[in-house]
């Protein structure tokens, strides 16, 4: 188990003060709308202050990392389909009471509630000789980053949205329009880079939590939004010498090699020592990522499966395919899973080979009658085993890293079911800022600097030097392929393409499919609309 998940220290002057554990600083109390007179007498009560803002992210991952954030970005985008309930992100026909819409409303507005409770009261805490300023500034950084978090998500998700910026007592206000809000992004993450540290400088054990390059990487991000290009430039430029672009694509979502050089902002999850990830622990510390996307032969859940185009749509030699995408008859790439022999090590392949479940051992045989270590076979495609509804054989590969998860059955090691895992989210890498920086160049007229920058990607993506890109003459046209191919499965791809202004033109190119007006938004949640009559709805609903 990796030792770097909980965030257990934070520098102090030249001294370190023990954090609340793993459980706790996931699980913080509310302190939103709380004095600095009433509850905060100490430097420990400041740092689990701003713990408490993180806990957004983890309150509900399956509704607000899985469902808000992963699904939004992926099946938007037609490379990713679900097997369930959850299709209205691939029909963009989005119910406005749909489930999971309220839950990453209402935890994004708790971290920015968090977040507004905890700069007044911070700054008092060092006003008063509670805190130092080395330690003031480190959690007024925090503060000012997460809730710059929290507002760029919102604003790539539903476009403009309430601006709160103080505590709030009497209720929300109307929607601000997205400039504004990636205005104010832009704002707080100036504000967190003056305050916050290299990852260099960061206490081993506060690995995770926000940095000055996470803060300039969304500060340029959301400058791209507003087409205040130079200034991105500027931001990624000053951010890239302080970290390092892997060698191996397949390194980047490794189970072991999480928080790596190239990580500029993860989620972290843990599992506490001696819990077993199944139905019985089951909170926020760890997440059910890679169950819903590996097939049903191997994990008795499958929700996500791949479409065929994006498995064909790599160009020969790109090492990006292999940690991306899997389909038939592919073993499978990533170290950590060959170490434990591969797919034919699945409790549910072998089960399927010995003949005791609803498919045919042969699904499960390999050409050589043997028990398959392939994801499928040509002419007998890992589809599921519910009639009239088949997955298509293509699986995501990013989060089908970690050893210790088993799916829905029991594993081989010690008979009990691994359905949740705690491999780390990552939501902002160095291989993006790159092509961000190609993008913000070509957006200047620097056409040289563009190719480099976008060259540094694809290089990499080929093990050394990459030819010239495939997809035509049109640098726009490329970064889309590029921002598909190097972010498959990841967090960003809808919104990266959004902000280019030309997704629903590519998305009708390349399938065939016409977003209906305003649907590139989800809608508002009816229930905010219901309470907030302030509120208007995204134009189409």
């Amino acid at each position: 188990m990796k030792n770097k998940r909980s965030i257990l220290w934070v520098v102090l002057g030249t001294m370190m003060i023990p954090l609340a554990c793993s459980r706790n600083f996931l699980n913080p109390a509310d302190t939103q709308g709380s004095s600095a007179t009433a509850l905060f007498h100490t430097p420990q009560d400041g740092i689990s202050l701003v713990n408490a803002i993180y806990d957004g992210f983890q309150h509900d991952n399956q509704n607000f990392v899985l469902k808000g954030l992963w699904y939004n970005a992926n099946y938007t985008t037609q490379d990713f389909f679900n097997w369930g309930a959850d299709v209205s992100y691939n029909t963009y026909q989005f119910p406005t009471d749909f489930a999971s819409l309220p839950v990453f409303w209402a935890d994004s507005y708790q971290g920015i509630a968090r977040a507004n409770s905890a700069l007044p009261i911070i700054r008092q805490m060092r006003q008063q000789g509670v805190i130092t300023d080395s330690l003031a500034n480190f959690l007024l950084g925090q503060a000012f980053f997460l809730r710059g978090v929290y507002y760029y998500y919102m604003a790539c998700t539903f476009g403009g949205v309430p601006l709160e910026l103080n505590v709030i007592t009497n209720g929300l206000h109307p929607r601000a329009t997205q400039d504004s809000v990636f205005m104010q992004v832009a704002s707080d993450m100036d504000s967190a880079s003056l305050l916050l540290p290299w990852p260099q400088q960061l206490a081993p054990a506060d690995l995770g939590r926000a940095t000055k390059g996470a803060a300039l990487g969304y500060k340029g991000a959301a400058e791209m939004w507003l087409k205040d290009y130079k200034d991105a430039i500027t931001d990624f430029t000053t951010l890239i010498p302080h970290y390092t672009l892997l060698p191996k694509f397949m390194s980047i979502h490794e189970y072991n090699n999480q928080n790596n050089a190239e990580s500029i902002f993860e989620l972290q999850f843990q599992l506490p020592a001696g819990q077993t990830p199944d139905w019985s622990y089951n909170n926020n510390e760890v997440t059910w990522q890679s169950s819903f996307m590996w097939p049903w032969e191997t994990s008795n859940f499958g929700y996500t499966y791949c479409n065929k185009l994006l498995y064909t749509s790599f160009e020969p030699g790109d090492t990006r395919k292999a940690a991306s995408i899997i389909g038939p008859d592919d073993s499978i790439q990533s170290p950590g899973i060959i170490a434990i022999g591969g797919i034919r090590n699945y409790a549910q392949v072998k089960a399927g080979f010995a003949g005791t479940l609803s498919l045919p051992a042969s699904h499960f045989t390999g050409t050589d009658g043997k028990i398959m270590n392939t994801c499928g076979k040509t002419g007998d495609l890992w589809t599921g085993d519910q009639p009239g509804q088949p997955r298509s054989g293509y699986y995501p590969m990013k989060y089908w890293r970690d050893p210790n998860v088993s799916g829905n059955t029991p594993s081989s090691v010690d008979g009990k079911t691994h359905i949740f895992g705690d491999q780390n989210i990552t939501l902002l890498r160095l291989g993006e800022i790159w092509l961000d920086l190609a993008e913000c160049y070509y957006k200047t007229g620097d056409q040289t600097d563009a190719t480099n920058a976008l060259m540094t990607v694809r290089n990499r993506a080929w093990g050394g030097s990459a030819p010239a890109s495939s997809f035509g003459p049109d640098f726009m046209q490329i970064m889309l392929e590029e921002y598909r191919h190097e972010l498959a499965g990841e967090v960003s791809t809808w919104y990266d393409m959004r902000r280019t202004g030309l997704h629903i033109q590519y998305i009708q190119n390349t399938f065939g499919i016409t977003i209906p007006t305003g649907h590139d938004l989800l809608p508002i949640p009816q229930a905010e609309i219901a309470t907030n009559p302030l509120l208007t709805q995204n134009p189409g609903y």
